[in-house]
């Protein structure tokens, strides 16, 4: 499946940088940070949130001024 997420552009391109560092990709970081996740296992999961709510503070995402809902995103 896929999954879509919303990041600054600088966030996404010093995360890029560093997976190449490290020999993979922002997908296969964030995969692993999902699979233990979803693993269940607590201290794993806990691990896993905590690595998920560092990221989301340092990127500084949000939808700035607008005023959309979800609902008026997903009318056809």
């Amino acid at each position: 499946m896929n999954l879509t997420i919303t990041v600054e552009r600088e966030i996404l391109k010093r995360a890029r940088i560093r997976a190449l560092k490290e020999h993979t990709s922002v997908n296969a970081v964030l995969r692993r940070c999902l699979e233990v996740y979803a693993s269940g296992e607590p201290q794993r999961r806990r691990e896993a949130v905590g690595r998920l709510l560092r990221l989301s503070s340092t990127a500084g995402a949000g939808r700035g001024g607008a005023t959309w809902t979800r609902d008026e995103l997903h009318e056809r």
